[in-house]
């Protein structure tokens, strides 16, 4: 049986937790692409992926939380927090609504708009 695209885009933010960078990339079409509301237009989905790792280096961990999905037969739609624990102690989460466009089973698009939370002090 197929997996649920709505389970395949949970377990590409599981991948980006644990910086298996090359899975991720891996549930991708050879032409996916990456926008973001950060005015930089849509990416590559290698390209996106290398931004996020050199992100990723500077947290000490993080963590996907999903508040909502919705899914059709090829998208999905979900809304989701983006936990981070800093490697200076802080933690700060980023908001966003998350937009998965699948094709034969594969990541082709993904879209996100995205807003950060006020960091909050070490305890």
């Amino acid at each position: 049986m197929e997996q649920n695209i709505g389970d395949k885009a949970i377990e590409f933010l599981r991948f980006l937790e644990i910086y298996d960078f090359s899975s991720a990339q891996a549930m991708c079409t050879d032409t996916a692409a990456v926008w973001q509301n950060d005015g930089k237009g849509a990416q590559a989905i290698g390209e996106s992926l290398e931004h996020f790792k050199s992100f990723a280096a500077t947290v000490g961990s993080l963590r996907y939380d999903i508040i909502r999905q919705f899914q059709n037969s090829n998208e999905v739609l979900q809304q989701q927090v983006l936990r981070l624990d800093m490697a200076d102690g802080s933690r700060r989460e980023a908001h966003a609504a998350v937009y998965f466009r699948f094709d034969g089973g594969l990541i082709d698009r993904i879209e996100e708009a995205v807003y950060t939370v006020p960091t909050d002090k070490a305890s």
